[in-house]
């Protein structure tokens, strides 16, 4: 099993593992309940990595969630800025 990363719900920006052919995981969120997040690719020319993206959100909130994240951490770098 490879580790895959989340994008939404109580598992964002945590990275799990998934069995190669998954194309659905639920996770425990609360005491009865389970949050579903489904799997993607992101793609830059021939580079793709597989993801897990809660299933509230679409491919491109998700998308803008991650340029958020990159972003935040560009600026917190020495000499960093956006």
């Amino acid at each position: 099993m490879q580790s895959y990363l989340h994008i939404g719900g109580d598992k964002d920006d945590l990275s799990f593992p998934a069995a190669d052919d998954a194309e659905t995981l639920q996770w425990p969120s609360g005491l009865t309940d389970k949050e579903t997040y489904v799997r993607s690719t992101l793609a830059v020319g021939d580079v793709s990595d597989t993801i897990f993206i809660h299933e509230s959100l679409t491919q491109q909130q998700a998308f803008n969630v991650r340029v958020g994240y990159y972003k935040a951490w560009a600026i917190h770098q020495p000499g960093g800025s956006f």
